[in-house]
C-alpha cells in the first residue's frame, strides 16, 4: 500500500511541529509542502524530509498525487481553502479556530458530504491524558452526574507586535478565540452537550499593548449543559497566575468537574 500524501498548505511554526512527528512514521506517510513563497516552501521540504514542494496553495490541491491537505494558515483563509480542497477531492485538516462563523461550518459539513472525505479539526488538546481520563471518570460515572464544571487558563503568554494573531480579521478573533478555545472544547467533550452559551470579554488595559500584543487577551464564557449542569471557562493571558487555590503558581491550566457524589480536578 503506497504511504499518504499529505500537503501542508502554510508553512509557519505548526506545520513544523507536525512534520516533526510525522517523520516517526516514514513509510505510511510522506509530506510536501506549499507556500505562497516557493523558497520557503522548498525550505521546508528540505528541513523536513519531504517529497516535494509547490508555489501556490492552488498547485498543491491541484495536484492528484495529493490525498490530503492540512489547511495550516491563519483563520481567514481557512474556509476558502478546504472549500477548495474539497471540491479537489482532498481529506482535510482545518487548524484551530477553524472557522470564524458558525455558518462556516455547516458550509464545510456539507461540501465534505458531498465529496465523501473527511475533514477534522486539529483540536490536540482532546487527545490529552487529563483530558481523556476526565471523559473517562464522568463516563463511569465517578463523580456521578455532571453538575458544574470549571475551566481556567491564566498565563503571562503574549504575542510579539508584528504576530498576525494581532490582526483580529486575519485571526478571526481575540487571545479567547486563538488560545482559550481549547478549553471550551474539552467542556463540550465531557458527554452532556452545551445548549446555551454567553461570552463576557472586559476591556483593553489602558496600560496599552502587553509586550506588543494588543489583542483582547481575557474572556469568560459561561454555559449550560442539556442535562441542566452549569460551567464556565475563564481565559486570560494579561496576567502571570491567580491564588494558588485555583491555580499552580507556574500558570500552567487547570480544571475542575463537581458531581452529585464527588469532584475531580
Amino acid at each position: 500500500m503506497k504511504p499518504v500524501h499529505i500537503t501542508f498548505l502554510g508553512c509557519g511554526f505548526i506545520t513544523g511541529v507536525h512534520s516533526r512527528h510525522l517523520r516517526k512514521m516514514r513509510g505510511d506517510v510522506v509530506c510536501s509542502y506549499a507556500s505562497r513563497d516557493a523558497a520557503r516552501a522548498a525550505d521546508y521540504q528540505r528541513r523536513h524530509g519531504g517529497v516535494g514542494h509547490y508555489g501556490s496553495y492552488d498547485d498543491a490541491i491541484r495536484d492528484p498525487a495529493v490525498d490530503a491537505v492540512v489547511v495550516a494558515v491563519p483563520t481567514r483563509y481557512h474556509l476558502e481553502l478546504a472549500l477548495q480542497a474539497l471540491d479537489a477531492g482532498k481529506h482535510v485538516l482545518v487548524e484551530k479556530p477553524a472557522f470564524a462563523r458558525l455558518e462556516d461550518y455547516q458550509t464545510v459539513i456539507e461540501a465534505r458530504d458531498r465529496a465523501g472525505r473527511v475533514v477534522l479539526i486539529g483540536e490536540n488538546d482532546h487527545y490529552k491524558p487529563l483530558c481523556v481520563e476526565l471523559r473517562r471518570l464522568l463516563a463511569g460515572g465517578a463523580i456521578g452526574e455532571l453538575v458544574f464544571g470549571h475551566f481556567v487558563t491564566i498565563m503571562k503568554k503574549p504575542k510579539t507586535a508584528d504576530d498576525w494573531r494581532n490582526d483580529e480579521e486575519m485571526a478571526g478573533g481575540d487571545a479567547f478565540f486563538e488560545e482559550g478555545i481549547h478549553w471550551l472544547h474539552i467542556a463540550g467533550s465531557l458527554g452532556p452537550e452545551i445548549r446555551t452559551i454567553h461570552g463576557y470579554r472586559p476591556p483593553l488595559s489602558e496600560r496599552g499593548p502587553l509586550d506588543g500584543d494588543a489583542r483582547r487577551k481575557s474572556m469568560l464564557v459561561a454555559f449550560q449543559y442539556d442535562n441542566g449542569a452549569a460551567g464556565a471557562t475563564r481565559s486570560s493571558f494579561p496576567i502571570r497566575t491567580i491564588a494558588s487555590a485555583v491555580i499552580p503558581s507556574s500558570g500552567a491550566p487547570c480544571c475542575t468537574v463537581c458531581g452529585a457524589r464527588t469532584s475531580a480536578r
